[in-house]
This record gives C-alpha cells, structure tokens and sequence, in this order.
C-alpha cells in the first residue's frame, strides 16, 4: 500500500500544472469540428423549416404573419446537437466556436428574424425572400432610352449554335 501511495506521489509531483490558468490565461484549443452557439444568416435563411423540423429540443419555432414569416430561436435550450446546421440547405446557419453563453440577460440568448414570404400574384408561388431575389444577375440594364447588355442568357440560340 505504501509503494502505490509513492507511486501516486511522484506521478502528482512530476506534473506540478493538471489545469489551465482559465478564464485568466488561453484556454486548450477547441477541438475540429467543435459545435459552439448557432449563428443565423438572415441573408441565406429561405425560411423552410428544415431545422425547426429536426430540432429535438424544439427552440427554432416559426411563424406565419400573412407575408412575412418570423422565425424563433430560444438559444438557452439548445443542446448544440448541430442537426440545425447539417439539413440547412442555404447554409444559413452555423455552429461557432463561441461557448461562453453565460449571460445576465436572457434575451442575449434569443434571435428573431422576419423573411419576406409574398406569393406571386399569377402564379401563386411562394417568393423565397427578398434576399434571394436580389441575388438574381441582372442581365439588361437601361441607359436612357435603350437597353443595354444582352437579351438572352448566354449570348442565345445563335451563340450556342457558334459554340
């Protein structure tokens, strides 16, 4: 029994530091593919509801308000599980490295986003959001009276047939 009690000793005295000097000095570096607090982009958010679909701990909650969608995430359950992060298809939301959610505050652990979600008059399609919309190139342009740039997608039918 004394040699295991000498033996715990000298492995004790042999690394003098077993924790690190934390929130005072650097921290251990976080390992790939650590899940930290989501961030949500309101740019790429097309409001599917994907990741309030497979959200276990049911936090991202969304709202249909006529022609806008306000979306919920109530932060201080999340259980950073990262399905959210996986089923988004505009990678709209990701996983930080970010831990530290200690806060006084609750609302610091709550995002709301509203989306623009019109239907189209004629069609009766859902519009993605405004962002989207805004990505699409724009092709034709007016200088005065004239257009300027080119009618078709690629040059058009004679274009190809050259290629």
């Amino acid at each position: 029994m004394f040699r295991a009690k000498f033996k715990e000793a000298v492995i004790c005295f042999s690394n003098p530091r077993v924790t690190l000097p934390y929130p005072f000095g650097p921290g251990a570096e976080l390992p790939e593919g650590f899940r930290g607090k989501i961030t949500v982009d309101q740019t790429r958010c097309i409001a599917c509801g994907g990741c309030a679909n497979v959200c276990p701990s049911r936090l991202i909650r969304f709202y249909d308000e006529g022609e806008r969608t306000r979306m919920e995430f109530i932060l201080d359950r999340c259980t950073y599980c990262g399905r959210c992060a996986e089923v988004c298809p505009e990678h709209a939301i990701t996983m930080t490295l970010e831990f530290e959610n200690s806060t006084d505050h609750k609302e610091d652990l709550y995002i709301e986003q509203e989306l623009y979600m019109a239907t189209c008059a004629r069609c009766g399609r859902c519009f993605e959001t405004e962002n989207a919309i805004d990505k699409i190139p724009v092709r034709r342009h007016r200088e005065g009276r004239n257009f300027v740039g080119p009618s078709m997608p690629h040059g058009g039918p004679r274009a190809r047939q050259r290629e």
